[in-house]
């Protein structure tokens, strides 16, 4: 076979693959948009809420929006328990779940009603985490709380790690505009990779963020200097995804 000939093999090779990932990133970005759209909430056993970022025991914007929705769930009696979730980084005072729980309760939840899981530092520790717990309660049915774009993922990685999920997204979080879109497409690429590799084997290797950024379930740290503007680097965590 002759070089010429290799070189057109190849070139139609590369072509048919550049088209199937072409198709398959375009049909995951219109789920994660309709997911992002889309309200699921129903009676169930508890309500998780995915952490983000808090500044020394005071939530950040994005972590109050997600609390605010997670407490007018609350009230309307889809759940009777409200999880929150989310560690610290080394040097921090507080967790974003220990966060969370002190908003929660100034706002009028019973401390009875609040479970805390304090140990994760990404999207799947943390609902990894929530489910062992969950679990030896006998509580499966979840509701998840985060930003829209974020719904996609975390109901696979729910499912994923045994909890039968659907998603209450908020509508005040102050991620508007350009910012979210970046946000839909990084997710496209997460949760493309996630279907095929799995949630769990991707947080287990976070280093593929280095080859392919957008995997990456912690804040990127490029990124790390306009979080940190955001709000007070006192106590600061970046764990979650924001």
């Amino acid at each position: 076979m002759t070089p010429r000939r290799l070189l057109k093999i190849a070139l139609r090779v590369g072509l048919a693959l550049f088209a199937v990932i072409f198709v398959y990133l375009s049909v995951v970005f219109v789920q994660v948009v309709l997911a992002a759209r889309r309200d699921d909430a129903r009676p169930s056993d508890a309500i998780i809420v995915l952490g983000a970022a808090q500044y020394d025991g005071r939530a950040s914007k994005v972590l109050a929006a997600r609390l605010d929705h997670a407490i007018d769930l609350y009230r309307k009696k889809i759940a009777p328990v409200i999880v929150v979730t989310g560690g610290k980084q080394p040097g921090d005072r507080f967790t974003e779940a220990g966060t969370a729980a002190n908003y929660l309760h100034d706002h009028g939840v019973q401390d009875r009603a609040i479970l805390r899981e304090t140990t994760g530092r990404s999207s799947w520790e943390s609902l990894a985490s929530a489910a062992r717990f969950l679990k030896t309660r006998n509580l499966t049915h979840v509701v998840l709380v985060s930003d829209p774009y974020h719904s996609a993922r975390i109901e696979d990685i729910a499912h994923e790690v045994g909890l039968h999920a659907v998603t209450s997204p908020t509508r005040t979080s102050p991620i508007k505009g350009a910012g979210q879109w970046r946000r839909y497409f990084t997710e496209t690429i997460r949760v493309a990779a996630g279907r095929l590799f799995g949630y769990g084997r991707l947080d287990r290797h976070r280093g593929v963020e280095k080859l392919v950024p957008g995997l990456a379930t912690l804040c990127p740290p490029l990124r790390r200097r306009r979080c940190a503007r955001s709000g007070p680097r006192l106590g600061a965590t970046y764990s979650g995804v924001v």
